[in-house]
């Protein structure tokens, strides 16, 4: 896969992942847009990629998302990294922030693919990256709205791969562990395999260079996530919950 000369349109880009992901893209040759809520923040990040351009959106309005995709114009990728995160438990549920996470993290994806997918498809190429999360492979406890957000997109990158196999629309997904931002400084628990902005761009460049469908890391954090699904439900909640059903 070569990046050189094309355009790539990254969803959540003014820090962490996002960012990293960027400058490496740029670092390839292509040609990146970086969007993101914030315009402040969004311009000191395209500060940091050079050759990049700026374009303000709210993936929670779909009249911001439809005003990008006209001003943008024409693109060779999409990336979907957008997210926000609360811990939250069952017993100390926000209203507010449950939705925020499933509307941001979930709904804001699909409305930017349904915006890009039909110019995609009608011309029989384009590149779609979602960012799922290893906390999408089964649910955890205080993981509310965000597990099940990043279940969510994790599911939708899935089917349409189901659908655009062959069509010369490439789909992928990339599933991180922790990384180190200012999402999961809010976390007041140790966060095994932690990394780095960097080190989890790195990883979502190597799957975007492959034909392969999806990457999960770390490879050896991965393993516990995709080995809970194969567990019965009794063992599966006395290990990750603590307390019996």
């Amino acid at each position: 896969m070569q990046f050189a000369g094309k355009r790539y349109w990254l969803v959540g880009a003014s820090d962490g992942l996002g960012l990293a992901l960027a400058q490496a893209l740029a670092a390839e040759g292509a040609k990146v847009i970086l969007s993101a809520r914030d315009p402040g923040r969004l311009a000191e990040a395209c500060g940091r990629v050079p050759g990049a351009t700026a374009v303000v959106v709210d993936v929670a309005k779909a009249a911001s998302v439809a005003k990008a995709v006209a001003e943008i114009g024409p693109l060779d990728g999409v990336v979907f990294l957008a997210g926000v995160y609360w811990p939250m438990t069952a017993q100390a549920v926000d209203a507010a922030q449950l939705e925020a996470m499933c509307d941001v993290n979930f709904t804001g994806c699909a409305r930017v693919v349904a915006a890009v997918l039909p110019a995609m498809v009608a011309r029989g190429a384009g590149h779609l990256v979602i960012t799922g999360s290893l906390s999408g492979f089964r649910g955890l406890p205080g993981a509310l709205g965000y597990a099940a957000s990043k279940a969510g997109v994790m599911t939708l990158a899935e089917s349409l791969y189901a659908d655009l196999r062959g069509t010369g629309v490439r789909v992928q997904l990339g599933n991180p562990g922790f990384i180190r931002t200012r999402l999961t400084a809010k976390n007041d628990f140790n966060m095994p395999f932690l990394m780095e902005p960097e080190q989890a761009a790195a990883e979502m460049l190597a799957l975007m260079k492959t034909t392969r469908f999806k990457r999960s890391f770390p490879m050896v954090f991965s393993w516990l996530f995709r080995g809970s699904q194969f567990l019965p439900d009794w063992l599966y909640y006395r290990l990750f919950a603590g307390k019996k059903a």
